[in-house]
């Protein structure tokens, strides 16, 4: 009840017309996963929990934030932008995990995992290359989804016009 009548206040609608507006939401994501890679604030989280559980809260936000904006464009052409989001999304996460993966030193040396019996910059390497291969193919993907259901949304469009 309490939730409803928030979002129907005007300077919430208003704010999250402005954020959830593509180039926003695609902004927002870069700087939540650039930021939080920095190696000062990535072990500063590692030292404090509250600011771990901000850093994977605003991960997961910013994601949601993103995915939200790109899957629901408020115009057909929007389909053709978010495709563009997504390749420009996959282009800077890939550059960061090659980054992450050929650094020739850890990034974060706090950061220690005992699993698998990986060194702080065998274990690095691993999550770099997660972070560039299979997400870079989960956008591919995404954009592959995206370009067909906008061809289709076109060929419906192109349709409708022929029959009026």
């Amino acid at each position: 009840m309490v939730v409803g009548h928030a979002v129907r206040w005007p300077a919430w609608r208003v704010s999250w017309r402005g954020v959830s507006r593509p180039m926003n939401a695609w902004l927002v994501h870069a700087v939540v996963i650039w930021g939080w890679h920095l190696p000062v604030l990535f072990q500063a989280a590692l030292h404090n929990d509250a600011l771990h559980g901000l850093q994977h809260l605003s991960f997961l936000g910013s994601a949601l934030l993103f995915w939200w904006a790109i899957l629901h464009p408020r115009r057909q052409a929007g389909l053709g932008l978010s495709v563009l989001y997504l390749f420009t999304t996959a282009v800077h996460t890939a550059v960061l995990g090659a980054l992450i993966t050929f650094a020739r030193t850890p990034w974060y040396p706090a950061y220690v995992a005992p699993a698998a019996g990986l060194g702080p910059l065998e274990d690095q390497q691993l999550a770099g290359l997660v972070m560039w291969i299979p997400a870079g193919l989960a956008y591919l993907v995404a954009a592959l989804v995206i370009v067909r259901r906008w061809l289709s949304e076109s060929e419906g469009s192109v349709v409708r016009a022929e029959v009026v």
